[in-house]
């Protein structure tokens, strides 16, 4: 019953990328809609799921859970981009590439995969979760992150890890969209219930666009790019095995709530971020590297996906 839940699941994704795969094959969906479809998500549809979920669902007993859970995050995901580090330098990872790959190595597509995954197989409750993750990532993204990837560039500029553009980044509109509803949660604020009511009917977009966003991303990838080596099968089994066993490990021995074990869990199996490509290419990085490895992992996760919901089950 626990696999067949998961695997409904990930169909009901599988069907929503190809829907947007096929919808791009027809010339519907193009590069444009994908930007488009990206900036609807982060800007629009998900600080308003953010916002109506924790209204709904967070509240100030769970504030320690969420310092506990956030540690947690940045603990492993640290851990992790450690161990990428150590294995590029094993495998002799390119200097062009080095920094692309450790951060897919480490880091993992929370939003446009993670959430929509997690609301499928645990419902609303685990959007707090998913965003504590979320928090940690793209923090240690668009720090270390990015940081290595210019360096991949060959970039000679000064620029630093920690700046006013890295600031602006991190306090996205879906970390904004916490950071007011917990004021509002805090401050025992109630809003009308049309603004509530609002919120959720536009952050119900997220799921379906995000799905859309990966098909047109996997739609563009040309087959003859992709090249099993064992550079790929080591950040594969980076992705979907080393990291999820890290957070594993990691909940098990602090004795986190039975959800956001699942969440982070999930969270940690979850394929490249989409935005290592858009880096890569706006700092002139190896981003066709990224692209494939963005493609191939999202369809690898289709595997896992089940296997792991399952796992956390037993």
């Amino acid at each position: 019953m626990i696999i067949a839940d998961a695997v409904q699941s990930v169909l009901s994704i599988v069907i929503m990328i190809g829907v947007g795969y096929f919808l791009a094959h027809k010339g519907w969906l193009d590069d444009k809609a994908s930007k488009l479809f990206s900036k609807l998500v982060v800007s629009v549809s998900l600080p308003a799921l953010m916002f109506s979920n924790l209204m709904k669902n967070f509240n100030k007993d769970m504030l320690m859970e969420s310092k506990l859970g956030i540690g947690i995050a940045f603990f492993t995901m640290f851990l992790a981009y450690g161990v990428s580090i150590l294995i590029a330098r094993l495998l002799k990872i390119p200097p062009n590439r080095r920094g692309l790959f450790q951060s897919m190595f480490a880091l993992s597509n929370t939003i446009f995969i993670g959430l929509p995954v997690n609301l499928s197989l645990f419902g609303e409750k685990s959007v707090p979760m998913v965003l504590l993750y979320y928090i940690a990532n793209t923090t240690t993204f668009w720090t270390i992150g990015v940081y290595n990837i210019r360096k991949d560039s060959g970039r000679n500029d000064q620029e630093g890890i920690f700046t006013l553009n890295t600031v602006k980044r991190i306090f996205s509109p879906p970390l904004m969209g916490f950071l007011v509803a917990l004021i509002f949660i805090l401050l025992k604020i109630m809003l009308p219930k049309f603004i509530i009511n609002s919120c959720r009917s536009i952050g119900n977009l997220t799921t379906a666009l995000s799905m859309f966003f990966i098909g047109i991303i996997i739609h563009e990838i040309n087959i003859k790019d992709i090249r099993f080596d064992k550079n790929m099968i080591m950040l594969l089994i980076g992705r979907f095995i080393f990291c999820p066993l890290i957070v594993f490990s990691a909940c098990y021995y602090f004795d986190v709530p039975l959800l956001m074990k699942k969440v982070f869990v999930i969270e940690a199996a979850m394929p490249v971020m989409t935005q290592s490509a858009i880096v890569a290419q706006a700092y002139e990085a190896d981003y066709k590297y990224a692209t494939v490895m963005v493609s191939v992992t999202t369809i690898a996760s289709l595997i896992f996906i089940p296997f792991y919901t399952a796992l956390l089950s037993l």
